[in-house]
């Protein structure tokens, strides 16, 4: 049966290790090959995937778009610009007429109400790429990413640092489903949405709030940040102003466990939320984090499609 992944817990925390076992197991299979070759059983032969993009993206749009390719599928990349959505048809007749054309849509947005609608009126999966409130697919492939480091998910320690945006949201999502504690060190005013927090706390996550950056890693496994100032948010120089003493550097890593990994969904504004030497430092995961939003979202793709 098709179904929407609007967030992570669509799909719940059974099968988000599902995914993220699918994923460990897809990736082992391919290596060495090619990498438009298609896996070997192509399960999405046949199938078009719709992805609708109103902010910029790298890795979103190269992930999906390289998914579908190995999966046996294929993809159309929509510039919201050009397409009728930029004339102002509206979600709903948008999701009538994909529908009837494609067999699953991405959409990479703003305002969270959008995927709402588009999953309310699409008949077939929708998939969340990014909007403003969470970024579920990004975190599928930071705990494929943590697993693969030889990390347990239940009773993981995850220091998040600075503002508390869509990914720190879906981290905290994350942290209920799979039963970790998140340490989220941020300034006042810049807290993740308090939705996600209680219902995280409520599934069995300990998510602790803290200013202190050095409370927020000390002893975590995994560091995670993310930049100061999110596309198309406004009040940078404020929001730069109040990140400052959240700035994950050498010091701030050694406060962490010795063993402790470092995570950025990127792009990075290097030395500002992270320096230098944690990014391209031994302890750096960023770039497997990177290349695992392609394997993570092939077993999102399989998931919403039925097919996993």
């Amino acid at each position: 049966m098709a179904k929407d992944f609007l967030s992570l817990s669509d799909a719940g925390g059974d099968m988000v290790a599902a995914m993220i076992n699918d994923a460990i197991d897809r990736k082992a299979a391919r290596k060495g090959w090619a990498k438009a070759r298609p896996d070997a059983d192509a399960p999405l032969a046949g199938h078009v995937l719709a992805m609708i993009f109103e902010k910029n993206s790298t890795r979103t749009r190269v992930s999906f778009d390289m998914a579908m390719r190995q999966l046996g599928g294929s993809a159309l990349i929509l510039e919201a610009g050009s397409t009728q959505i930029g004339r102002g048809e509206s979600i709903a007749d948008t999701a009538r007429v994909l529908s009837r054309m494609v067999d699953a849509i991405m959409i990479r947005t703003d305002d969270h109400a959008k995927i709402e609608e588009l999953a309310h009126y699409a008949e077939v999966p929708v998939i969340n790429g990014l909007t403003d409130l969470s970024h579920p697919c990004q975190i599928v492939a930071d705990l494929l990413t943590v697993v693969e480091r030889g990390f347990a998910l239940p009773g993981l320690q995850l220091a998040w640092l600075g503002d508390g945006n869509n990914v720190a949201n879906s981290l905290i999502e994350a942290a209920g489903l799979m039963k970790f504690t998140i340490r989220v060190g941020g300034p006042a005013g810049y807290e993740p949405d308090a939705g996600f927090v209680a219902r995280a706390r409520a599934a069995g996550g300990e998510v602790i709030l803290t200013q202190d950056a050095r409370e927020a890693v000390a002893g975590a496994q995994v560091v995670v940040t993310d930049t100061w100032v999110s596309m198309g948010q406004a009040g940078g120089e404020v929001h730069v102003a109040a990140m400052q003493p959240y700035q994950v550097d050498g010091a701030l890593m050694a406060a962490a466990a010795p063993d402790a990994m470092f995570l950025h969904c990127l792009p990075a504004h290097r030395n500002e939320e992270v320096t230098d030497e944690v990014m391209d430092g031994p302890q750096s995961a960023v770039w497997d984090e990177a290349e695992n939003r392609l394997h993570a979202q092939k077993s999102v793709l399989l998931w919403a499609l039925g097919k996993l």
